[in-house]
């Protein structure tokens, strides 16, 4: 008996372990933007998410509330929830927002130990590894999670939680946007915010933090129309024949117009 007692203990915890809370849902869909596996106006349906994370809508509705508080997505009252897509103005404001927050951060610190280095060098490690295997979802969540892990680094929790939104949004920004920012500099700016830490010099950390801010930020085609978020379907949606569909629209323009004297062969011959 003590053994089947034991046995159910244990499958009740493996059950528990795997219910998610509202919670957790946020946080894999902030997860899934900073990897850039959700692009800015990707529809998240409520009952999809309820199968994916085996909840109920209720759960999820309860989510994608905290997110759209958050600023990460939005509602519409017919066609459901999406990831946000940022404006012009609303990039600027993050990144400014950003940057106030960051060099605030490492302006107000105080001496880094050799255990929260240590923490920042394994990050910038795993950056290198995501680099080298051309690990695009992760090396990119790595990037923007740098920022984050930072403001952890120097004691702040509250701003690394604010960080992980705006980062999230930024990331959005990027997609939508198209940056040209390089990865493999952007781990190296990195780099060196570190290593200006570790020699006590915080008036270089936080003059390099804004540089790296202010280059992602101009890497922005911002003066660009926007990627469109319907690219895919519309490429699978064309015509087979656009000479055909075009001689259609041009035959319904002509069957509009008030009859003349050309001659049916003529017309026809003209359309072909």
């Amino acid at each position: 008996m003590p053994k089947q007692v034991a046995r159910y203990s244990l499958e009740v915890q493996a059950k528990e372990s795997l219910v998610v809370n509202s919670k957790d849902i946020a946080d894999r869909i902030v997860e899934a933007i900073l990897a850039q596996k959700l692009m800015p106006g990707a529809r998240l349906g409520e009952q999809a998410l309820s199968m994916l994370f085996d909840c109920s809508r209720t759960l999820v509705r309860e989510a994608l509330m905290q997110l759209a508080a958050r600023g990460i997505v939005q509602v519409s009252s017919r066609r459901g929830w999406f990831v946000v897509q940022p404006s012009k103005t609303e990039a600027r404001e993050a990144f400014e927002a950003r940057k106030v927050i960051e060099t605030g951060l490492i302006r107000s610190a105080g001496a880094m130990d050799k255990t929260t280095l240590k923490r920042l060098k394994q990050h910038i490690q795993q950056e290198k590894t995501a680099l080298k295997q051309d690990d695009v979802g992760r090396r990119s969540f790595l990037l923007g999670d740098f920022h984050v892990c930072l403001a952890e680094c120097l004691g702040n929790q509250l701003l690394a939680d604010t960080l992980r939104d705006f980062t999230a949004r930024t990331t959005l920004i990027a997609m939508l946007y198209q940056s040209s920012h390089d990865a493999v500099k952007s781990c190296q700016e990195h780099i060196d915010i570190v290593q200006a830490l570790e020699r006590g010099d915080k008036e270089t950390a936080e003059r390099l933090m804004a540089e790296h801010i202010g280059q992602v930020q101009s890497a922005l085609q911002i003066n660009a129309t926007p990627a469109d978020p319907l690219a895919e379907l519309r490429l699978a949606l064309a015509p087979m024949n656009p000479a055909s569909t075009m001689a259609k629209k041009q035959a319904k323009s002509a069957a509009s117009k008030p009859s003349s004297s050309t001659s049916p062969s003529t017309y026809l011959g003209a359309l072909l």
